[in-house]
């Protein structure tokens, strides 16, 4: 297992934006496929993006295509979730996982960080 550690959350204004940074403190994730979840209070985990080992390969949901970017630095061992045009729907907490290939299924990821709340109110 990695230890994948969040940061980047917090309070945000609709059509606001922010930066979901995803780390691994001590371990290289360059061989790594990173995806980005969210839960959302007494809904179920959602995936929201998926990052593949290097930056060819990314994916997103229907919910956040054209506003939301994933990206990885395999220098900085550091992944990007770039969440632009927010709604107050996306409000959640979101999750990094990792896993050797991208998956819709939170149950493919071995690996996961604690999360980082995202709000979006006015």
């Amino acid at each position: 297992q990695v230890h994948l550690v969040e940061s980047g959350g917090g309070l945000v204004q609709p059509e606001g934006s922010l930066r979901l940074s995803c780390a691994a403190p001590g371990y290289s994730l360059d061989i790594y496929s990173i995806a980005w979840f969210r839960q959302a209070p007494g809904k179920e985990r959602e995936g929201v993006s998926c990052v593949g080992s290097t930056n060819e390969n990314a994916y997103y949901a229907d919910a956040v295509k054209g506003r939301f970017t994933v990206s990885r630095d395999n220098a900085k061992n550091t992944i990007y979730l770039q969440m632009s045009s927010l709604k107050p729907e996306d409000t959640a907490v979101y999750y990094c996982a990792a896993d050797l290939y991208c998956s819709w299924n939170g149950g493919d990821f071995g690996s996961w960080g604690q999360g980082t709340q995202v709000t979006v109110s006015s």
